[in-house]
């Protein structure tokens, strides 16, 4: 029955848990990666899942708007945008006779834990909701709908919430579902436009989402190079438009071609008046005379695909928001799961709302820098790295042949990884910024034993932010013994105070060595800063590596192109992705690209393996696949090779289905760096330079590594690298992504639930 007022007998009891799923408010890439990991976690889990159609409004409609679901259902929806369960922003829910009904057509059901991803008006109802729990279940009672039994039976609701917001707005986590791709959207706008102006000498104002949170603003300013951003946080001071049209001024007196100034919708100034993107260009028409136009992204930015982290991120949240409820009792608080870095963060519901919705009273008030903390650290510190980068303090021609200056080396080493150039305009123009003389030195280690070093200005990195590959050069050769002498010559002749070097391990490990022989090279008695960039992201003393998340958007969209190419056949793919002896990329694009088996150098291969996979293969084509994905580690393994996994496959399939194998090379190196590599690459920067301002203001010549672990920006010392990795495998000793094993297994190890694959995954 759906009608709560019409007295029902009481209700069909089950030992079993059940959990209802349901996405509310506005829609955000990502919450169909959830969704399915709710829906296969609780599966995996022995729970039953049920999913709530059209948000809210369908549990007070009842009926239909409650569908149980299977495993199959959630199949070839990772890749989706939107909430392909629908979502709505219920009005009858407001009211306490709508909530009434939600709960009796919860318990025809026997659901008593529920998890909403939405926004805090979505979880602020949902903790009301649970707060009312008992007191609607009397009034149910005492009007015949439902039994004592029943009450009895199910006396609490137990509750999680994700936050699905592109604008990131939640106090207390660092990301929310949807924000990376919504950052994605912008930032490849902003790249068009770039384009564009340049070609006419325009100016841009952009105006993004963002009604009371400007993290996409700001964090696409930073991303994208722009010259100016308002957002809500901070309101500009009287004046501000005069100081905006000189920033431009000076850029275009450096040379620069277009202007671009971001604007989040939610931007005031400090009398509260918004600041319109129309009134922007009508001040940079009036003052600079600049032919300026107007971009307003709006909805764009919510669609399209998923990029990898709101895939993988998504599916990691969604597994610990089912366990949270498992494990819940009738005396747990209700959670919000939230990240801090790349971990799961566990979040008071309520604390968080509360949180979240006091920085609008804190703008409203006055008090910004508290409304800034609010955001959080990494928040602060990006507006700081902006300002600096936007507006330095003092121009090149000011800082000539100051006393202050040091002369500061910048290089690559290793292989290409897509935000190296980022990394090399954010240490230019901020050394610039604060007096130092920049050098560049141009491919590698071999390029520094030549001596090809040569000065950096302001001008020469114009426009590396978004580009690909490495403009410095990279070069994969470490120096021999007799090398040593040539770059200790270099160094010497160049007379380089601090070193800076941009790369992977043979970086890493160039420079411990370095380290290591000064007592025979004075000239390696510098301070020396390393920064991580590698797409395997192997490195010791830091969780993330810039390139990375670049690589693993490349390897995700190569995939669903790989698995749409086989969609009108009934196909097995072998995925072979880059790492060397780190199962990174295999496994991230694995969980992100919904694959059903994962190879990793770190577990191995056997025989019993493929024995395995074969049988589990042949059962689930037999049962109406159409799609298998495999994906496997460069060096899984030395003697099963892809080549060798998928003759495996296709020699026993006996005609059920047909296998591929793709070995996808260099494309993983390539492209254009991500957003997030590219505010990897500016964060490490800003670090990598107060840590080398501070070794130079107190004479020490320590050699560093700089790495983000924790969501924490930290330095480790070269000496200490022999105990951070495993020299044999060249990979750290702590792999933080090594627990997303369980996850994988928990939303793709179809072998646990009653053979139905009807769909992919």
């Amino acid at each position: 029955m759906t009608d709560s007022d019409t007295v029902t007998p009481d209700l069909p009891l089950s030992p079993a848990v059940r959990i209802g799923i349901l996405t509310s408010g506005g829609d955000a890439q990502g919450m169909n990666a959830a969704v399915r990991s709710v829906v296969r976690s609780a599966l995996s889990a022995g729970a039953e899942v049920f999913a709530i159609l059209e948000g809210y409004q369908g549990m007070i409609d009842g009926g239909d708007g409650i569908r149980e679901m299977s495993w199959d259902d959630v199949g070839s929806i990772l890749h989706r945008g939107g909430t392909v369960i629908g979502t709505y922003r219920s009005a009858e829910m407001r009211e306490r006779a709508g909530r009434l009904k939600a709960v009796h057509h919860l318990l025809e059901r026997g659901i008593d834990r529920l998890i909403v991803i939405g926004g805090d008006g979505s979880l602020t109802g949902l903790n009301l909701l649970r707060t009312e729990w008992p007191g609607l279940l009397d009034e149910l009672v005492g009007s015949g709908q439902i039994s004592q039994q029943t009450a009895e039976e199910h006396p609490n609701l137990m509750i999680a919430g994700l936050v699905g917001s592109i604008d990131n707005d939640l106090v207390g986590s660092d990301m929310t579902i949807g924000a990376d791709t919504a950052l994605h959207h912008i930032v490849s706008a902003i790249d068009d436009l770039s384009s564009t102006a340049a070609s006419h000498q325009r100016s841009f104002v952009v105006e993004v989402m963002g009604r009371h949170c400007g993290y996409l603003a700001l964090m696409a300013a930073v991303a994208g190079g722009a010259d100016y951003v308002l957002v809500p946080e901070m309101p500009p001071a009287p004046g501000w438009e005069e100081r905006m049209c000189a920033e431009l001024r000076r850029g275009r007196q450096a040379g620069r071609r277009d202007s671009i100034v971001v604007v989040a919708e939610g931007a005031t100034d400090r009398e509260g008046n918004p600041i319109r993107s129309d009134y922007v260009r009508e001040v940079l028409t009036d003052r600079l005379g600049e032919d300026t136009r107007v971009t307003i992204l709006g909805h764009v930015q919510r669609g399209g695909k998923p990029s990898a982290y709101d895939r993988w991120a998504s599916t990691l949240q969604g597994y610990h928001a089912v366990h949270e409820l498992l494990t819940a009792t009738p005396d747990s608080p209700g959670r919000v799961i939230g990240t801090c870095g790349n971990r799961v963060r566990r979040l008071d519901l309520m604390t968080a709302v509360h949180d979240t919705q006091q920085v609008p009273v804190l703008i409203k008030e006055g008090r910004y820098d508290e409304a800034m903390a609010m955001r959080g650290s990494s928040f602060t510190e990006m507006d700081a790295i902006f300002t600096e980068l936007s507006e330095p303090a003092r121009t090149a021609a000011e800082l000539s042949g100051g006393p202050d200056s040091k002369r500061i080396a910048i290089m690559h080493a290793g292989g290409p990884a897509p935000g190296m150039n980022t990394a090399a305009q954010a240490l230019a123009r901020l050394g610039i910024s604060r007096g130092h003389t920049m050098l560049g030195i141009r491919n590698g280690f071999v390029g520094l034993a030549k001596g090809d070093i040569g000065e950096l200005t302001w001008e020469d990195v114009e426009g590396w932010t978004g580009e690909g590959g490495a403009e410095l050069g990279t070069r994969r050769e470490m120096p021999g013994t007799g090398e040593l002498y040539a770059i200790s010559r270099a160094l010497e002749d160049a007379r380089v105070d601090g070193l800076i070097v941009v790369g992977g391990y043979a970086a890493y490990d160039t420079v411990h060595c370095m380290t290591t022989e000064r007592d025979r090279y004075p000239a390696f008695h510098i301070p020396t800063v390393c920064l991580p960039a590698s797409i395997d992201n192997n490195l010791p003393g830091s969780e993330f590596s810039i390139g990375a998340d670049t690589a693993l958007n490349v390897i995700v969209d190569a995939m669903d192109k790989i698995k749409e190419s086989g969609i009108a056949s009934r196909r097995c793919f072998v995925v072979e992705t880059m790492g060397k002896t780190c199962g990174y990329l295999a496994l991230m694009s694995g969980i992100a690209a919904g694959a059903e088996r994962i190879y990793l150098n770190e577990e191995g291969i056997s025989l019993d393996d493929l024995a395995h996979d074969v049988h589990w293969l042949r059962e689930s084509f037999g049962n109406g696949r159409r799609i298998f994905l495999a994906v496997r580690n460069e060096t899984a393994s030395q003697n099963y090779t892809t080549d060798f996994i998928a003759k495996v496959l296709e020699e026993e399939s006996h005609g059920m289905y047909d296998v591929r194998q793709v070995v996808l090379g260099h494309i993983q190196q390539g492209g254009s760096p991500s957003p997030f590599d590219r505010l990897l690459a500016t964060q490490f920067s800003y670090h990598a330079l107060n840590l080398l301002d501070e070794l130079l203001a107190t004479d020490r010549d320590d050699a560093c590594c700089i790495g983000l672990s924790e969501s924490e920006i930290q330095s480790n010392n070269m000496l200490l690298m022999p105990s951070l990795v495993d020299v044999g495998t060249r990979r750290p000793r702590e792999q933080w992504w090594l627990h997303l094993r369980k996850v994988a297994h928990a939303v793709s190890d179809e072998v646990r639930q009653p053979p139905n694959p009807s769909q992919s995954a």
